[in-house]
């Protein structure tokens, strides 16, 4: 079990929760909620895993343009300024259901919180500790994952001694 702790000033952001040996696969949008139009949690509630992945911000142009896989995990296929592109973002970072972590807020003037049904996450962080130190994205647009990226160089992991 670990708990994650804000690296900035030390505040729990999560209560104690069990390791994944990876990051499941999303659903493909099947199951999404008719009035959210979100998809189920990609992590299960009491649970995290590492994405050994790039995922999100920044993103850089797909080496072979005719190419339109997706952009990163669990993702949909990005355009930016006309080129298909891929994350270039940061990897270990740690995915978490969104409901484990209620002490998030959004940030100020919905910044980075760009999507249609909800952030997408494609921006860059987008949730901050109650101290406003910046440490984790939301995924939760209808086009993609529901998820949380809390950044690992931005929290702390805690196991209970």
């Amino acid at each position: 079990m670990t708990s994650f702790l804000c690296a900035e000033c030390g505040g729990v952001l999560t209560p104690d929760l069990t390791p994944l040996p990876a990051v499941p696969s999303a659903l493909d949008g099947q199951g999404r909620d008719k009035k959210t139009r979100r998809a189920p949690a990609t992590i299960p509630q009491g649970h995290y895993a590492i994405e050994t992945e790039p995922w999100g911000a920044p993103y850089v142009p797909r080496p072979d343009q005719d190419d339109w896989g997706p952009s990163q995990p669990r993702g949909n296929w990005l355009v930016i300024d006309g080129e298909t592109v891929i994350s270039a973002g940061p990897r270990n970072d740690i995915v978490i259901h969104p409901d484990d972590a209620p002490v998030l807020r959004s940030l100020p003037n919905w910044e980075n919180g760009e999507g249609c049904c909800g952030p997408s996450g494609g921006s860059g962080l987008n949730r901050a500790c109650p101290c406003g130190a910046r440490v984790a994205t939301l995924a939760a647009d209808c086009s993609g994952p529901y998820e949380l990226h809390l950044d690992a160089k931005r929290v702390q992991g805690h196991a209970p001694s």
